[in-house]
């Protein structure tokens, strides 16, 4: 969450309806990307879908790729902060593996839009872009990487894996499938979540 939409109640008017106008741009510009693909998406139409001109967007930005690279910084690693808290949850290495799985298939499914901006249209689109990606699946994969560390030695299954392939290997099977997932909406998310629990975390 940003600094800006953490005490609403100090906020003064003009700071609220300038948090508000930023959330209008975040929304719109969020929804086009996923819609119609970032290229294909001119901030003229992120200002014209969100209600406000051209200036309000600079503002904020600089650019669509500082808009995009901004959101997956924020939403982004927001998103993976909550997998980790789900996945701390759980019983044992092997549980909190699957709780984390699940909760990123989950929460990519709820948040589609910034799910499919995150895992499809922003690969690629600039140096800047692909490192707020890259420290989003560096967070996720050294977590992993970690957890396998921690506990190979209890657990055959893990004992002769390489902890940072691993943790690489998970995060591109989960990236890849979920985002399979959101562009084929046939998929059912509980059978995609049991597939990647059982490849990575099967149960004993």
């Amino acid at each position: 969450m940003s600094t800006e939409a953490a005490a609403p109640a100090t906020r003064t008017p003009r700071e609220s309806r300038r948090i508000e106008r930023k959330d209008r741009l975040v929304a719109a510009a969020l929804r086009l990307f996923a819609e119609e693909g970032f290229n294909e998406t001119s901030v003229d139409e992120i200002v014209a879908a969100a209600r406000t001109s051209k200036s309000a967007f600079y503002e904020f930005w600089s650019s669509k790729e500082d808009c995009v690279r901004d959101q997956l910084s924020e939403q982004g690693g927001d998103l993976i902060d909550r997998v980790f808290a789900a996945a701390a949850e759980g019983a044992d290495h092997r549980d909190r593996m699957r709780r984390g799985i699940a909760c990123f298939v989950h929460e990519c499914v709820a948040q589609r839009e910034l799910a499919r901006v995150l895992l499809v249209e922003a690969v690629g689109v600039s140096p800047a872009v692909e490192a707020a990606r890259h420290a989003i699946e560096d967070h996720f994969a050294h977590i992993i990487e970690a957890e396998v560390r921690s506990n190979a030695a209890d657990d055959a299954f893990y004992a002769d894996i390489e902890p940072t392939v691993f943790g690489r290997a998970v995060v591109g099977a989960v990236y890849e499938a979920t985002a399979h997932f959101l562009r084929e909406p046939t998929v059912e998310t509980e059978q995609l979540v049991r597939g990647l629990s059982t490849i990575f975390a099967p149960e004993r």
